[in-house]
């Protein structure tokens, strides 16, 4: 018996370069039909009412269902999870500093950089809630 499990996030990512390659909003159906793994429509549909709860999803009326167009990319929603994840630690400065432990030296350097660089105003409105 194989085992057929994603990682997690894997679906939400599959769903959403789906969402990426077609060129006009989805329905369920589309989705299912675009993925051909098997897929029910129940679960696919959950995981666009999941994507556009987390904002990662627009979603417009087509006929008696809905259409799906993307709004974040794979970086994106994996930015969020992230997010996400340190919200959810009491002590953020413990979070972090563990979380640079992980890092290798490549991407420790890789953050540096970043960091230094100057922020963008978004991402500035996003953190502390004005960006939706």
């Amino acid at each position: 018996m194989v085992d057929r499990r994603r990682a997690a996030g894997g679906l939400e990512s599959e769903v959403l370069a789906t969402l990426w390659a077609a060129e006009h909003p989805l329905t369920t159906g589309e989705v299912v039909a675009a993925l051909d793994d098997g897929l029910a429509y129940t679960t696919v549909q959950t995981i666009l009412t999941r994507l556009h709860g987390k904002g990662a999803v627009r979603r417009e009326p087509a006929g008696r269902a809905y259409a799906y167009a993307p709004v974040l990319d794979d970086a994106g929603l994996a930015a969020q999870r992230m997010h996400a994840m340190l919200d959810k630690g009491g002590d953020h400065a413990a979070v972090l500093t563990r979380f640079i432990g992980t890092l290798t030296p490549e991407q420790e350097s890789t953050l540096a950089d970043l960091l230094r660089r100057p922020r963008r105003p978004q991402a500035r409105a996003q953190q502390s809630g004005g960006g939706r």
